[in-house]
This record gives structure tokens, C-alpha cells and sequence, in this order.
């Protein structure tokens, strides 16, 4: 099934799809993040959020709920219901897209490598359930739910991880594209 997909992936990631999915990631980079941003920050105070962090645990998650306040919490949940179910889509479609377009000019077609567009399939589940934990633990506070609680970390560190090493199989795959094509270059300028 997971080669199927990525197949498919491989399939769909033209280069017109590829560079229309990195204007997209640029624009809502560009536009949304720093809105959502500031309107985070106004609403949940200095009390942090678990989104960026890399590490917290279930009694700092309790903390912040806790800190973010009646309204803050309700911001918090809104943001999850737009912005945070959009978001993650949008960084997806163009990290499959733009790793699947480089590797194939990085690889073989039959190299394990080109299954790496998979990584950022697997950041966006992590991403959506640590959107589901987070935002139980927010709507049922003052109600603890210690289970749910010391599941969201988990999930906020694994997507943390599958994204960043996303990125980096992006770029290696970029790397490795610019060599062959030098190397290519230099061979045929001899």
C-alpha cells in the first residue's frame, strides 16, 4: 500500500504541481504564518505553546492550559479547527511534491530513495494527532486527561522530527541533483 502511494505520488508530482505547491508554501509562509503567529501570541499569553515546541510533557501541557485562560483556550482550539487543519496540508503537498520531482533526478527509478516521499506523509498524521490530543486536554480543562496528555508530546516530537528530516531529504536530494548535474556538465564539456 505504502509503495502504491508513493508511487502515485511520484506520478501526480509534475513540475508544474512541484512549482505550484512551493508558490502555495511560499505564500502562506509568507502570509498566513506571521498573522496566525501574532494572533497566537496575543491570546495565549507568555504560557508558550506546545505546537513549537520540540519537547514539553503532559504536566507543562496542563501548565499552559492552565496559563492560556478561558479564552485563550478557546483561540487555541479555534486556531486547531482552521488554520492548523489547513497548514499542515499545504507544507505536505509541497514536500511530497518537491522531494518526489528531485528524486527523480536524483535516482534511480527503482532506488529505495524515491519512497522518501513518504516522510512528510507521516508528519502530517503525527501533526494532526497532536492537534487532537492538545486540543482534548484544552477543551476538557480543568478535567485532567493524563493519558491524552502524555500522548501529545509524543506525537508534537515525532511530527517535529518527520518534518525537519523531510527537509533535510529535500535538500540532500537537491545535492545530490546538482552534483550529477555538474558532473553531467563537466563530462560533456570535455
Amino acid at each position: 500500500m505504502l509503495t502504491r502511494l508513493s508511487g502515485w505520488i511520484q506520478r501526480v508530482s509534475k513540475g508544474w504541481v512541484a512549482l505550484t505547491a512551493l508558490v502555495v508554501f511560499l505564500l502562506f509562509t509568507a502570509l498566513v504564518l506571521p498573522q496566525q503567529s501574532s494572533k497566537a501570541g496575543t491570546e495565549v499569553r507568555a504560557a508558550g505553546s506546545p505546537d513549537l515546541s520540540f519537547f514539553y510533557t503532559a504536566g507543562d501541557l496542563d501548565r499552559m492550559a492552565e496559563a492560556y485562560g478561558q479564552a485563550g483556550r478557546q483561540a487555541y482550539l479555534q486556531a486547531r479547527f482552521t488554520f492548523d487543519l489547513i497548514w499542515p496540508v499545504v507544507y505536505t503537498v509541497f514536500l511530497c511534491t518537491a522531494i518526489s520531482w528531485v528524486y527523480r533526478r536524483a535516482f534511480d527509478p527503482h532506488s529505495p530513495w524515491q519512497r522518501s516521499n513518504l516522510v512528510p506523509v507521516f508528519a502530517i498524521l503525527f501533526d494532526y494527532l497532536e492537534n487532537i490530543t492538545t486540543s482534548l486536554v484544552m477543551w476538557q480543562f480543568p478535567n485532567r486527561m493524563p493519558l491524552i496528555a502524555t500522548l501529545a508530546p509524543v506525537f508534537t516530537m515525532g511530527k517535529w522530527i518527520l518534518v525537519t528530516g523531510s527537509i533535510l531529504l529535500l535538500l540532500i536530494g537537491l545535492g545530490v541533483t546538482i552534483t550529477r548535474w555538474l558532473i553531467g556538465s563537466l563530462g560533456k564539456a570535455s
